[in-house]
C-alpha cells in the first residue's frame, strides 16, 4: 500500500524505490550470512553503502558538481537537469542505518522482505521524515497493537499538525513570499526582519506539522515514530537548538557520522574536524547548492565556539538574553538556507542590519506589522509550549467537560483547514525537495 502511494506521487521513481528495497535486502542477508568471513562481508558492506549514496549522489547532486566543474575549468558540459525523486534524502538515510546496524551486529537483519519494505517505503513519514531507525521500529514491525485510545490520539496528533501547516505555515508564509520577491534596495530594515521572522515561523510550522501529521497517522497504524520537534524557538543556545530541531536527523548524524569519525574521544583538533565535518554533510544534505553548504558550516561555527569557547559563559546569562542571542543567530541562519545564492543572502543581511543605507522604516513595513499582527501573535505563542501547557490543565481540570470542549476545538480546526485548503492553491511542504 505504501509503494501505491509513492507511486501516485511519484510514478516515474517507483521502480528505483523497489530497487532499493530489493538490493538492501539481498545485500543484508549476504552480509548477515558471511559475518564470519570479515572482509568477505566488508566488502559487501562497502558496496552496499556505495550503490546507496551514488544513487543519491547521482539524482540529488549530478548537476551540481558538473556546475562547478563548468565554473571552475571553464567548460560548457551539458546536462539534463534530473527531478529529485520523492523522499530520496529519508529514505536512503533510514536503508543506511539499517545496513550499518546489520553489520555491526545491532540488529537482527529482516528476512521478510515484506517487512523490510514497509520500514523502506512507510507511507505516513516516507516523504519528509521523521527518519526512522530500523531498530526503533523492528519490533512494531511484527508486535504492534492497534486499539481506539491510540487511533484517536492519531487523530488529534494529525488534525494539529493539518492546522499548524494549512493555518499558521501557509498563511505567515504569505508574507514572506512578498518580501523576498521584493527588490532589496526597496526594503527597510523593518521589513526585512518581518520577513524573515515569518520565514523562520513558516519553516517551522511547515516542518513540525508535516511531522506531528506523520506520527498521528502512525498512531492510527499502531507505530510510534519518535518525536522530531521539541519547541526548538525557546533554545537558550544553538546546541540546544539542534537538539530540539529535526531531532531525527541528529539523531542519525551523531550515531552514523559523528560518533564513527571519534566524536569526542579523540584530540581536541580531530574534535573540530569531526564537528565541521558534521555540519558540512549536514548543509549538503538539504541541498545541492553552496548556499546550503554555508548554512551548514555557520551553525558548525556556532557550535564548535559554544562547546569549546563561550558555552558556559552563555549558561549564565538570563534566559531572556541567552535566547535572543539564539533565535538572532538562527534567524540570521534561515537567510542563508532560503536564498538562491550566497550574494542574495549578504545583500538581505545588510539589509537587516541597517549596513546598507535602506531606510529604517516604510508604509510597507508598517502595513505587513498591522496587517499580520495577530496571526504574528498566534504563531510565536504556539511555538512555545504555552498552548500546550494551557491545553493540559484544561483537560486535567475539567475531565470530561474539558475532554470535550478539546474535541470540539479539534473539529473547528479540522474545518478551518478544510476550509482554507479548497480555497487555496497547491502549497507543498517545504521539506519535500531534500
Amino acid at each position: 500500500m505504501s509503494l501505491i502511494f509513492y507511486g501516485w506521487g511519484e510514478p516515474i521513481y517507483i521502480s528505483l524505490m523497489i530497487f532499493s528495497i530489493i538490493f538492501n535486502y539481498i545485500s543484508t542477508l549476504f552480509i548477515h550470512k558471511y559475518k564470519k568471513r570479515k572482509k568477505l562481508s566488508k566488502k559487501i558492506f562497502i558496496i552496499t553503502l556505495v550503490t546507496d549514496l551514488g544513487m543519491l549522489a547521482f539524482f540529488k547532486y549530478f548537476g551540481f558538481i558538473i556546475n562547478n566543474i563548468n565554473t571552475l575549468f571553464g567548460l560548457n558540459i551539458y546536462f539534463e537537469k534530473l527531478a529529485l525523486p520523492l523522499g530520496i534524502s529519508f529514505y536512503t538515510f533510514q536503508i543506511i542505518s539499517y545496513v550499518v546496524d546489520v553489520y555491526l551486529n545491532k540488529v537482527k537483519v529482516q528476512k521478510n522482505i515484506i517487512d523490510f519494505g514497509a520500514y523502506v517505503t512507510m507511507f505516513p513519514q516516507l516523504v519528509a521524515g521523521p527518519i526512522v531507525q530500523y531498530n526503533d521500529i523492528s519490533l512494531q514491525l511484527k508486535n504492534r497493537k492497534e486499539n481506539i485510545n491510540q487511533f484517536s490520539e492519531g487523530i488529534d496528533r494529525f488534525i494539529l499538525g493539518l492546522g499548524k501547516k494549512v493555518l499558521i505555515a501557509n498563511n505567515i508564509g504569505l508574507v514572506w513570499t512578498i518580501i523576498k520577491t521584493t527588490e532589496v534596495a526597496n526594503l527597510s530594515v523593518i521589513s526585512a526582519w518581518i520577513g524573515i521572522i515569518a520565514f523562520t515561523l513558516q519553516i517551522y510550522f511547515d516542518f513540525s506539522g508535516y511531522s506531528d501529521m506523520a506520527i498521528g497517522l502512525g498512531k492510527m497504524f499502531g507505530f510510534k515514530f519518535i518525536e522530531n520537534f521539541n519547541y526548538p524557538y525557546i533554545s537558550k543556545s544553538v546546541t540546544e537548538f539542534w537538539r530540539r530541531w529535526h531531532i531525527s536527523l541528529g539523531n542519525w548524524f551523531r550515531e552514523y557520522l559523528y560518533i564513527p569519525l571519534g566524536g569526542n574521544r579523540v584530540c581536541l583538533i580531530k574534535q573540530f574536524r569531526n564537528l565541521f565535518v558534521v555540519w558540512f554533510i549536514t548543509g549538503l544534505w538539504h541541498g545541492a547548492s553552496w548556499n546550503f553548504i554555508f548554512w551548514g558550516l555557520y551553525f558548525g561555527f556556532f557550535i564548535v565556539c559554544e562547546k569549546f569557547f563561550w558555552g558556559k559563559r552563555l549558561s549564565r546569562l538570563p534566559k531572556c538574553i541567552s535566547n535572543l542571542y539564539t533565535m538572532i543567530i538562527v534567524i540570521v541562519g534561515w537567510v542563508f538556507f532560503d536564498s538562491n545564492k550566497l550574494s542574495d543572502a549578504l545583500n538581505y543581511i545588510k539589509v537587516m542590519f541597517g549596513v546598507s543605507g535602506n531606510a529604517f522604516i516604510d508604509n510597507a513595513a508598517k502595513y505587513y506589522f498591522y496587517s499580520n499582527f495577530i496571526l504574528f501573535v498566534i504563531a510565536i505563542l504556539c511555538a512555545t509550549p504555552i498552548i500546550y501547557n494551557f491545553h493540559k490543565k484544561i483537560k486535567s481540570h475539567f475531565n470530561a467537560r474539558g475532554a470535550i470542549a478539546m474535541a470540539f476545538v479539534r473539529i473547528f480546526i479540522l474545518f478551518l483547514s478544510t476550509s482554507y485548503l479548497i480555497n487555496q492553491s497547491f502549497s507543498p511542504f517545504l521539506y519535500f525537495k531534500f
